[in-house]
């Protein structure tokens, strides 16, 4: 744990914000902006302090070191204010989204029931808008419920330091769910300062940084990397909740513009957003030439995306070379691997027929069915990443695909209450060399010189008649097909028909669509206007075929906002593939 550590002797998160207190007190660290624009919220490390001392103090009241507690905040200020003060108290922080109005609390239930929990944290208003919610569950209305912005400041005098070791646990983590239902992974210190000082290191931060970043704050990504290294690396960074990006995503470009970020990113799915919403007359004056480090991970790169991207904004100062791929989960804390600062995105043109084989024979990118692969950059220093063949056990050989394998310190303590599951993703050794233990991330790739290149979920692949087929590449089929179908979401998979595998497609399509194809017939008169729900769904089912030889059983044209996603905007292919084969998606009768 080099770096920081060494700097100011920090081995938890609270000592590296008491440190900061007595430095800089009155210096701001986050800034918040409620409409996603121009209206802001602040807070010093001082006040920071002050809030968490409070929450902490009232916390050990009621509570015991390591208990756990559920955060439910809406995006902002209280949010991060009851998250330092559940590490202030010793206790262990589970942060969580509010669920919105009428929507499934199954995800909310399941961390409930594995965390053991009877605390629960929000603010006034969220806990005012779930009342009705809490009156009809009664697992949520057992729970005592704390508003944190009722908590009186006075109270921080009484704090006491926790008795916390870098093996302490910080927090769950739950996984965003994008495989499988959630499990809490268990963030000790010691992971998440090493974890902390590596992306402090992979993307040369400094007190001279800044950060502006949207992405939900309730897991990896958003939480660690936007929240808490600034912290760690001593400088500012403007929030916005992901739901002002989704609005409208331009917002984010104008905010790194206005404050002159250094470092800001987020899935591929946020700078293919920028692309297609791209207004020149909002954008007057914008000014991205600040922009050092656009990190892109979470989601496999699109190639094409970097290249609009670039192309939109570089006469706006983006440069290309900041763009940064990255690799990383949520059992590895966050980053896996990244990019190179003094070299521009590394790719690998390959033969996709030999892909659904496994195997990775490079070719001409002209070639029919050639693929292009981004990097997702090196592994961490003190690392190791192996492939491994996702059934025997054994090392994969150079040029073929196998699962990814990831061995240091950022690798988690295991899941909460979940040690069969733990042993099996944790605790995995190579069959051929014994080596181990490597944690098991379920995602499939392959390292050529020294690059890791994801290539997709194991658990999401397709097979059908012995051909391997990655829905990622389905889907961005399918989304290329017509204007009327919604970017980022599309889900493919399959299905068992009679002992046979059978190519499932789900396609959210415009609201425009929708409505017209809801209230009457509607037929291709050309480009700009409506196609037929029966034609859109052969055309569908010829692109397909054309560009992966694949026949489509069922194409579902469904209303905008009907696909399950993750907090963070990734579809969800198995709660897809469930509500499909319960008949509870309804889609335009073709």
């Amino acid at each position: 744990m080099s770096g920081l550590k060494n700097r100011i002797k920090a081995d938890t998160l609270v000592d590296i914000l008491r440190n900061r207190v007595e430095s800089q007190p009155n210096q701001t660290l986050y800034n918040f902006l409620v409409d996603g624009e121009s209206e802001e919220i602040s807070l010093t490390y001082g006040q920071l302090e002050q809030k968490a001392r409070a929450i902490a103090t009232y916390l050990q009241s009621i509570s015991s070191p390591q208990d756990r507690v559920l955060l439910l905040f809406p995006a902002g200020l209280d949010y991060i204010t009851a998250f330092f003060g559940c590490l202030y108290a010793g206790v262990i922080a589970i942060p969580a989204y509010p669920p919105r109005p009428n929507r499934s609390l199954s995800r909310i239930h399941n961390i409930l029931q594995n965390a053991e929990t009877n605390l629960a944290l929000t603010n006034s208003e969220t806990l005012s808008s779930l009342e009705r919610q809490l009156e009809k569950t009664p697992e949520l209305n057992s729970l005592q419920w704390i508003a944190t912005d009722n908590i009186d400041d006075a109270g921080a005098e009484n704090w006491q330091k926790p008795d916390i070791s870098t093996e302490s646990i910080a927090f769950l983590q739950y996984t965003s769910g994008s495989t499988a239902e959630p499990k809490g992974v268990k963030i000790a210190y010691q992971n998440l300062l090493h974890n902390l000082e590596a992306i402090h290191r992979c993307f040369r931060h400094s007190t001279q940084s800044k950060g502006v970043i949207w992405l939900p704050p309730y897991h990896d990504m958003g939480l660690i990397g936007g929240i808490l290294q600034p912290l760690y690396g001593g400088f500012p960074v403007t929030l916005m909740s992901p739901l002002m990006f989704l609005q409208n995503p331009l917002r984010w470009l104008k905010a790194i513009s206005r404050t002159q970020a250094t470092t800001s990113g987020g899935p591929n799915f946020a700078y293919d957003l920028c692309v297609r919403k791209f207004k020149p007359e909002q954008l007057t004056g914008l000014n991205l030439s600040s922009w050092q480090v656009a990190f892109n991970g979470a989601e496999p790169i699109n190639q094409e995306t970097l290249n609009k991207f670039a192309k939109i904004y570089e006469p706006y100062g983006f440069d290309p070379a900041a763009f940064y791929p990255c690799y990383g989960m949520a059992e590895a804390t966050l980053i896996v691997s990244g990019g190179s600062k003094a070299s521009s995105v590394v790719t690998k043109v390959v033969q996709g027929k030999a892909l659904e084989q496994n195997k990775i024979i490079a070719t001409d990118s002209h070639e029919a069915q050639a693929r292009t692969l981004v990097s997702c950059g090196r592994s961490l220093i003190d690392q190791e990443i192996t492939i491994a063949h996702p059934e025997t056990l054994v090392s994969c050989p150079p040029g073929e695909v196998g699962e990814i394998w990831v061995s240091g310190a950022s690798i988690a303590q295991g899941y909460w209450q979940q040690p069969d599951v733990t042993k099996a993703t944790f605790d995995a050794y190579l069959k051929n060399s014994n080596a181990g233990p490597f944690l098991r991330t379920g995602d499939l790739g392959f390292i050529d010189r020294g690059e890791l290149f994801f290539t997709g979920r194991l658990k999401d692949m397709i097979v059908i008649k012995g051909r391997n087929h990655y829905p990622q590449d389905i889907e961005q089929t399918v989304q290329e097909v017509s204007s009327w179908i919604r970017p980022s979401c599309v889900a493919s998979f399959s299905i068992d028909l009679q002992g046979e595998e059978k190519l499932i497609v789900l396609a959210e399509v415009e609201r425009k669509y929708w409505s017209s194809n809801r209230t009457s017939k509607s037929s291709d008169n050309g480009s700009s206007a409506l196609i037929s729900v029966k034609d859109l769904s052969q055309l569908i089912k010829r692109e397909i075929s054309k560009n992966h030889d694949l026949q489509a059983h069922t194409i579902l044209l469904l209303k905008p906002g009907s696909l399950p996603k993750t907090s963070s905007g990734k579809i969800q292919r198995h709660a897809c593939r469930t509500e499909f084969l319960s008949n509870s998606l309804s889609g335009l009768p073709s």
